[in-house]
């Protein structure tokens, strides 16, 4: 897929922390040019050991967390842009776009040192402070601060909704949002939520009716791929099924959907050799994160097992 008319990216997050970083790799492995601007300054940074981020039975630093999800940013198709945002604004079209579409066009998106730029939706993941998003206000987004001097705002974390949505159309927040970015596993899960929305919400624009727009991220293995199902035709009449009596699509359109979808799921069903091979290439992977001298003292390990085996 390609950006939108005019715009460099279909995504751009604000944020590299794990919120940030989940919604990138799902956005990206959809199929969303996606960047991702990140100077470091996350608050996971205060802390000084993770060990309640599930999967890491006896936790992990951040840094090395921090290196595993940029990592996987990356390998996903996003890039990855070491700056700070300093302001979005909207890119308002003029006039029709011969598309019947006018008025808003997008975002542009200032930051401290690169290039700006411009994307179809941005999503904000920054938990401590989202002045970049003044611009935008429009009395909804920023409420006074209690605790601030005389005349100071806020912005007011009950703004979005549960799926990321708020009232700027195309803008979606994953942190700051309530209590989503404090604990890291929660931002990541908060994250994949706000992905799945944007995904959605880029299928609309696309054509796909309502009753199609949501996505699942999952592979299957082949053997679940039952008699009826490997049959295209039954995925096309459940896609059919669905459609609404009044779509505005045309039915060349929709038919050019419905096989785009039908192939991107009959894709997600995977053989046990490539499965085995994916294992295979993901524990390796793992290891580029892992301190050399701990490699080192594991494998003298197994070497010194193998020889008490072989001795016995």
């Amino acid at each position: 897929m390609t950006a939108g008319e005019g715009t460099d990216y279909d995504v751009a997050v604000v944020g590299g922390g794990p919120a940030g970083c989940s919604t990138a790799v799902f956005a990206a492995r959809y199929g969303l040019e996606t960047v991702v601007f990140d100077r470091g300054r996350s608050s996971l940074r205060r802390c000084g050991y993770l060990e309640n981020f599930l999967g890491f039975p006896a936790g992990i630093d951040v840094e090395t967390f921090y290196g595993l999800i940029h990592d996987h940013v990356e390998e996903a198709g996003a890039e990855l842009r070491p700056d700070l945002v300093e302001r979005v604004e909207r890119i308002e079209r003029v006039g029709d776009d011969g598309e019947g579409n006018d008025g808003a066009g997008g975002f542009r998106l200032e930051p401290q040192e690169g290039e700006p730029t411009s994307a179809d939706r941005v999503v904000a993941a920054t938990r401590y402070g989202a002045g970049y998003l003044r611009p935008l206000d429009e009395g909804s987004m920023f409420v006074p601060d209690d605790h601030g001097e005389e005349g100071e705002e806020r912005f007011d974390r009950d703004c979005p909704a549960d799926d990321g949505t708020t009232p700027i159309d195309g803008l979606y927040v994953a942190t700051p949002a309530g209590d989503a970015g404090a604990q890291a596993v929660v931002a990541a899960g908060r994250g994949a939520r706000v992905a799945r929305t944007v995904i959605a919400d880029a299928r609309r624009d696309r054509g796909y009716p309502e009753a199609l727009s949501e996505h699942w991220d999952w592979v299957r293995r082949e053997s679940e791929l039952t008699a009826e199902w490997a049959d295209r035709d039954r995925w096309r009449e459940h896609f059919d099924d669905r459609l609404p009596d009044d779509s505005d699509a045309s039915d060349e359109r929709l038919r050019e959907l419905r096989e785009r979808e039908i192939d991107r799921r009959l894709d997600a069903y995977l053989p046990d050799e490539e499965i085995d091979r994916r294992a295979t290439r993901g524990h390796r992977r793992l290891l580029r994160h892992v301190d050399d001298d701990a490699i080192l003292e594991a494998a003298h390990e197994i070497e010194a097992r193998g020889s008490v085996d072989g001795a016995s």
